[in-house]
Parts: C-alpha cells; sequence; structure tokens
C-alpha cells in the first residue's frame, strides 16, 4: 500500500489549479458555475463507473501504487481523484482554446 499513484494525481490537480488561477480560466472566471460542471461531470463518470462494475466490465487493477482505500467493491479512492483531475483538466483545456481562439479572431 502506497499513496505513489494518489499523490501524483493530487500534484497533478495542483498543478491545473495554478494554471487556472494564473490565467483566470475556470474557477476563477465562474466559481460556482465551474463547481457546478465539475459535480456533474465527477457524478456522471461515477455513475458510468458503478454501472460498468456492476455489470462485471470494470474492476480495480491489483498494484502496489494505489492506497488500497476503496470508497465501493472495485472503486478505489483515486478513481474519485483521477475523474475530479479528468473533467477539471478537459474545462481547462476548453477555456483555454475559447481565450487563444478569441485572441486570434481579435487580431
Amino acid at each position: 500500500m502506497t499513496l505513489l499513484y494518489l499523490l501524483t494525481l493530487l500534484v497533478s490537480l495542483g498543478g491545473m489549479v495554478v494554471l487556472d488561477w494564473r490565467f483566470g480560466l475556470f474557477f476563477w472566471h465562474s466559481p460556482v458555475r465551474a463547481a457546478l460542471v465539475v459535480g456533474i461531470g465527477v457524478l456522471f463518470f461515477l455513475t458510468w463507473d458503478l454501472f460498468g462494475i456492476g455489470l462485471g466490465i470494470f474492476y480495480r487493477g491489483e498494484t502496489t501504487l494505489m492506497t488500497g482505500l476503496q470508497l465501493a467493491p472495485e472503486l478505489p479512492l483515486e478513481e474519485l481523484v483521477f475523474l475530479t483531475f479528468l473533467c477539471y483538466l478537459t474545462m481547462i483545456l476548453v477555456r483555454g482554446a475559447q481565450l487563444v481562439l478569441h485572441r486570434q479572431t481579435r487580431a
């Protein structure tokens, strides 16, 4: 049982927070809307995961890089952090692309 994967996810998530703060992309642009979007996205993908687990499609792989803590059978803690990172990263990329395209059309 190690924290390596969880720490990697948290450091990556922290990097996204710094980018968001520096450029005012998502949470620093509209905090309430951002929290709703990330929350709904994480709930969607958690529901997807739970259905996949229930159908026997998804399962937790054995590795020494994970904590071993599970939120539900076959649903590790790291999955929740990963889904949060995935949703946040997607919205940072979308907002960043919108800003770049907007600046290009103004020039």
